[in-house]
């Protein structure tokens, strides 16, 4: 890689968090089983993992202060590059929950992909959660076992997310549904170059 390149890419970043979001992300990055670039932002508690044998991975991502991760024996949970999970969210794996790259996931937000407990003539169950890239998840959403929400999918704030959301649609309500799909330039830009990349 161009020595340039790093240098401009590092002093941009030092210039939109600060060197103390990335001495926090440096000390928070050891309970992480693979990691890029990590940074804590805002005031408050660290993010704190609770972590009893699973497998906690994250490309270059901003966390914010508050925000918690349980991970079950076994279970992985898998951050893309560019994502943010703001203040006092909530990400529960017994099995697997994958987020994307370049995913706003806004305040008070709980994925999970189990019921955490039995339930009457049914057992406990985990399912796989998967919130593919650029997904916008509104504060006080909730994201339920066995849910894949599309590329590029809007969630709103409050929603309660049961099951699938498709690509480049807006869902709302409790439980969600899809009220229309986006028609803005970028998804149409997204649609049509997939990549990103342009």
């Amino acid at each position: 890689m161009d020595i340039r390149r790093v240098l401009r890419i590092f002093q941009e970043r030092m210039r939109k968090y600060g060197l103390w979001a990335h001495v926090r992300g440096v000390a928070f990055s050891w309970r992480f089983a693979r990691h890029g670039i990590i940074v804590v932002t805002g005031p408050g508690p660290n993010p704190r993992v609770v972590n009893r044998g699973g497998a906690l991975i994250a490309e270059n991502c901003q966390f914010y202060s508050g925000i918690r991760f349980e991970i079950g024996t076994g279970a992985e949970v898998r951050i893309g590059n560019g994502t943010y999970i703001n203040y006092s969210s909530v990400i529960v794996a017994e099995k697997s929950v994958t987020i994307g790259r370049d995913c706003q996931i806004a305040w008070d937000v709980v994925i999970m992909d189990s019921d955490l407990h039995p339930v009457p003539g049914k057992g406990k169950e985990d399912l796989p959660v998967v919130i593919e890239d650029r997904v916008w998840i509104g504060c006080r959403s909730i994201i339920l076992k066995g849910v894949r929400i599309g590329r590029g999918a809007i969630i709103a704030a409050g929603s309660v997310v049961t099951k699938d959301v498709p690509p480049f649609s807006i869902a709302a309500g409790v439980p969600a549904r899809v009220i229309r799909t986006r028609e803005d330039e970028e998804a149409r830009k997204e649609q049509l170059d997939p990549s990103g990349i342009g």
